[in-house]
């Protein structure tokens, strides 16, 4: 099943983000869990990153929810809210 994952940053945070981004993409390639179908920050209107939207294939939603609570950026404190929700991808998708 695919799960969409839109997770938004406490305010004030990009600091944290960019402090931990090598770390967090680091794990977004090796950590064994869900797999990663699409992975990228999402932006405000003056261009800077402030959250992540991801797809990921996992058998269900725990798994979801195991794996984003080993993400570096959650450790350190980035996340103010995540949306996890069952994702039906229907254009687009690889084949």
């Amino acid at each position: 099943m695919k799960f969409l994952i839109y997770t938004e940053d406490k305010a004030d945070s990009l600091h944290i983000r960019q402090a931990n981004r090598a770390a967090h993409i680091e794990w977004l390639k090796g950590e064994a869990g869900p797999e990663l179908l699409i992975a990228g920050p999402w932006l405000d209107e003056a261009g800077m990153m402030r959250g992540s939207l991801l797809i990921v294939e996992a058998d269900n939603k725990n798994d979801v929810e195991d794996w984003l609570s080993k993400d570096p950026y959650k450790e350190a404190g980035l996340t103010k809210s995540v949306n996890i929700k069952a994702y039906n991808w229907v254009i687009g998708a690889p084949k």
